[in-house]
């Protein structure tokens, strides 16, 4: 992929966003000892807008810098690896047009594979799979009000110059 400055600029931008959205806006989960907040909203946001290298790279070291600085340093390498894959998948999802459709599709596919993801990374980290269950309906909540954020501005963004020429959908 054969980035210019302008686009180079925006990745960082949209992956400090990414870490931005993920530790300011938190609602605390005592149950999980974890925190529900929009910073997937910026991963589908991007996704969406500049594709599936932009999600995946800002989506996954945005959320992984979140969890270094906030004291999950433990959960980083998981986190790397699920919202890189979630900003990848929606991306890729999104390659075939910008309907209202296929970003709530896209989404919902992206917050299913988060869902999935950090069950399997919680067994792991905690050492049973039952356990883990216990984040599943967080991750659900925090799964679906990225979805109802990050389509709506999704639609209102896409709509302007700036994205339409820096996008790196086109890639």
């Amino acid at each position: 992929m054969n980035m210019n400055v302008k686009q180079i600029t925006l990745l960082g931008l949209m992956t400090a966003a990414v870490c931005i959205g993920t530790m300011v806006i938190v609602i605390p989960i005592p149950a999980t000892n974890g925190y529900i907040n929009i910073g997937d909203s910026v991963v589908f946001l991007t996704s969406i807008l500049f594709g599936p290298v932009a999600g995946m790279v800002a989506g996954g070291v945005g959320s992984a810098l979140a969890d270094l600085l906030s004291g999950y340093a433990h959960w980083a390498p998981f986190t790397l690896l699920i919202k890189g894959l979630e900003g990848l998948l929606v991306g890729l999802l999104m390659k075939g047009g910008m309907s209202k459709l296929r970003m709530g599709a896209s989404t919902f596919a992206g917050a299913c594979l988060m869902v999935t993801g950090y069950l399997f990374a919680g067994a792991v980290l905690e050492g049973s799979i039952l356990v883990s269950l216990r984040s599943v309906p967080a991750n659900i909540v925090q799964g679906v009000a990225s979805m109802l954020i990050a389509v709506p501005v999704s639609i209102a963004i896409a709509k302007t110059a700036y994205v339409r020429k820096n996008s790196f959908m086109k890639n």
